[in-house]
This record gives C-alpha cells, sequence and structure tokens, in this order.
C-alpha cells in the first residue's frame, strides 16, 4: 500500500477486522497511477437512490477544491457516489484543480444519471500538483465497470503514507431492525484535530434524515476525530463523510427524540473512535499509542486544550519515546497551554502512578514502575489541575526518527 521503505506499524491490529456488508453500498477501485507505484490509487464508491450524506471538513483555510465542493454539496443532503484519490491531494493548484473534481463528478453522475451533486470527491497526498485530468479520467472509468472489491481492499486505496488499512464497524437496534454501520479511514500524518484530521468514511444502511446525520457526525467527531493528534498538522484536504443507505427499511430517524436515534449515534461514535484510534496507531514512525487525560479544569475545553499541548509537545513525545519518566516535561505542557493552572495544585501521573501532587513530587517517589509502564506500547498520561470539574482525553503517539525519514523523502 505505501512504499516498501516503510515497515508496517508495530501498533497495528493483527488483522483487518470483518467488517459487514452495507446495502446499498458497493465498493470498487483502480489504477489512476498518479505516482510511479504497483497499485490501485482511485477508489469508487457507489451509493443507491436515497442515500443521506453527512461531512466535517478541515478549518484550514488553503483547503483543496475538493473541500470547497464537498461543504457546499452536503448542504443538499443526497449522495449517490464518492471517489477517493490518492497520491495527489490537488490542493492549492488553482482552477485547474477545481475544474479537474468538476470533470470527475460530471463523469459519474452521467454514468449514474444523476446530479453532479450528489457525487463526492477526495483527494489525498502531495500539495501544488494538479490532479491529472486524463489520469483521472481513465481511472475513473476503469472503476466503473471493475469488479466489487472488499472492504479491506478500499481502505488500503485510500492510504498513502499508511502502513496497514484500517477499519471498524458496530450495530444497532432502530425500532425492530438492527442497522449496520461500518467505516474505513486513512491517516498516518499531517494529523491534527481541527474539524476533521484525515480522510474518513463511515456507512449505515439506517434511514436518517439528513439534518439528523449531520448533527450525529458532528458531535460524534468532538471527542473522536477531534481529539487525536500526531504531529499537530491540520491537512489541506481533511474530510470525514457518513453515508445513511436507507436499505435497512427502518422509519427514518428525523429527531433524537426517535426510538433508536442513541443507540445509533452510539454506534457511530464507536466506528469513528476506533478508526480516530488506528490512525494514531499508524502515526508515522510511531512505536508508543498515547492517551493523555487531563482532570480538575475550569471547563472541558479549558481541559481539552491543555491535554492537547502535552500531547502536541515534541518535549513529551520524544520523552516517551525513549522511555524517559520525564515529568517534568508534561509540567511544563501544562504551564504553556495558556490555560488556568496552579502550579501548586498540580498532580501528573503516568498509568496508575502518580509521579507529583501539589506541585512537588509524591513523597517516596519510586520511578521503577513508571519505567515498567513507558516500556509498554499502550501509554497513559494524565495531570489533574485541581481547579474545577472539566475533564477531557486526547490520543496522540510518540515521536521517533522515523517521522523524519518518512517526511524527508515524501515526495520522492
Amino acid at each position: 500500500m505505501r512504499p516498501p521503505m516503510h515497515s508496517r506499524s508495530p501498533l497495528a491490529p493483527a488483522a483487518f477486522p470483518a467488517l459487514p456488508e452495507i446495502a446499498g453500498v458497493t465498493r470498487r477501485v483502480a489504477r489512476a497511477r498518479y505516482k510511479e507505484w504497483d497499485r490501485c490509487d482511485l477508489s469508487y464508491v457507489e451509493l443507491a437512490p436515497g442515500t443521506t450524506v453527512a461531512g466535517v471538513f478541515t478549518r484550514n483555510v488553503c483547503c483543496s477544491s475538493e473541500v470547497e465542493l464537498g461543504r457546499e454539496q452536503v448542504q443538499g443532503g443526497s449522495a449517490r457516489a464518492l471517489v477517493v484519490n490518492a497520491g495527489n491531494s490537488n490542493a492549492f493548484t488553482g482552477y485547474r484543480g477545481r475544474e479537474a473534481v468538476e470533470a470527475i463528478m460530471a463523469q459519474v453522475a452521467e454514468h449514474l444519471g444523476c446530479s453532479a451533486r450528489e457525487v463526492f470527491v477526495s483527494s489525498t497526498g502531495v500539495i501544488g500538483v494538479p490532479l491529472p485530468s486524463d489520469k483521472a479520467r481513465a481511472g475513473v472509468e476503469a472503476a466503473l465497470t471493475a469488479e466489487p472489491c472488499s472492504w479491506e481492499a478500499l481502505a488500503e486505496t485510500i492510504g498513502t503514507t499508511d502502513t496497514f488499512a484500517k477499519g471498524a464497524a458496530s450495530s444497532a437496534v432502530v425500532g425492530d431492525r438492527t442497522v449496520q454501520v461500518a467505516g474505513v479511514v486513512k491517516g498516518s500524518g499531517m494529523i491534527a484535530p481541527d474539524m476533521a484530521t484525515m480522510l474518513g468514511y463511515i456507512f449505515t444502511d439506517a434511514a436518517v434524515a439528513p439534518a439528523l446525520l449531520q448533527d450525529m457526525l458532528a458531535r460524534a467527531t468532538g471527542a473522536t476525530f477531534n481529539s487525536i493528534t500526531v504531529d499537530s498538522d491540520t491537512s489541506t484536504s481533511d474530510t470525514v463523510l457518513l453515508f445513511a443507505t436507507g436499505k435497512a427499511n427502518n422509519p427514518e430517524l428525523q429527531s433524537w427524540d426517535d426510538a433508536g436515534a442513541d443507540a445509533l449515534y452510539a454506534a457511530i461514535h464507536a466506528v469513528a473512535r476506533e478508526l480516530a484510534h488506528l490512525v494514531v496507531r499508524d502515526g508515522e514512525g510511531a512505536s508508543k499509542f498515547i492517551e493523555v487525560q487531563v482532570t480538575g479544569a475550569v471547563s472541558d475545553d479549558s481541559a481539552r486544550r491543555v491535554a492537547l499541548a502535552i500531547a502536541n509537545s515534541p518535549l513529551v513525545k520524544t520523552a516517551i519515546a525513549g522511555e524517559d519518566a520525564n515529568w517534568g516535561r508534561v509540567v511544563m505542557a501544562v504551564g504553556k497551554a495558556g490555560e488556568p493552572a496552579d502550579r501548586d495544585r498540580l498532580a501528573i501521573r503516568f498509568g496508575d502512578h502518580w509521579v507529583a501532587k501539589d506541585g512537588l513530587p509524591v513523597d517516596g517517589y519510586d520511578e521503577a514502575p513508571v519505567a515498567a509502564h513507558l516500556k509498554g506500547q499502550d501509554i497513559r498520561v494524565g495531570a489533574d489541575l485541581g481547579l474545577g470539574e472539566g475533564r477531557a482525553t486526547v490520543w496522540t503517539c510518540d515521536l521517533t526518527h522515523g517521522y523524519i525519514s518518512i517526511n524527508a523523502d515524501y515526495r520522492s
């Protein structure tokens, strides 16, 4: 999936999960040959008529035409197809980039006999190179008639520097129907929370009105996709789309008061959370998955900003990479966050072991159990500010030389 110089992340799951088929969703992949690589790099997902759609997009002001168009398209609430290009982000490419996207939309719309506004396009890869329209057109043409593919093949094809395919699934009972939710995501670097932080696609066979579907995705995003960071960089192409085909034939959910709405949201949230965690587990060069939990802040928003200051600190991330119990770096990160904090109330822990309380090292501090925790792959860092009830959890990874190696030769 990615160039052979990048080995599979040590934090990767043993295998791609078994995802259920979603009625009304047909997946196909093809080779557009956007780069000199021997792999499929164009994905096409056909959606049944009547499919509703919701989306969240990057707040990066230098976003791609795909993002600009996607923001407009979700307002219509309906979708018939998704096309994802890998290897070229088509961002910062001016009118040529927009024309390339609109050409793809028109090509697919003609094939399906639908509105071009119902064809969603995403692109990921190198910034500043216009998407080659001839390759895109040939790739789409090949995808339209290709044999349907597996979820894993779709997840592999949307990737760039990813080292493993990422997917997740859940289910819910809505009325007297069991509805399915399945999703795939790509992301490894240029990952930081800001509405959405990679390319992610979630599908359900539930019938859901567009406004409620959008609210569900927006709510789920805050505690999942917007609570991860690999390197503090927010991509120009970040997009998460949620499609509901309605093929489960449940009474359409229109409000949170409808029976089954909470259950469906829980399933969507579970899939989004697992996908977000998988992105962190594939962080470029990562060797450790890190959960940062902040409690005792003046508000949840304040706690989140402190947690991100810790999670994005190169000094904290390199200390954990080196399995160094340097809790002073966590103190530093809390203090630089610009949020209310009191040195003499602050407490820091690694795993279940408190290393500092009330602004001082704990009495009889023994570094041995902390060092043992840091030798593992799943690391937990906690900070209690002692000021209020605000709390937040974010997830990140360590920072190793592997991150530099991958990004130093990204365009080669």
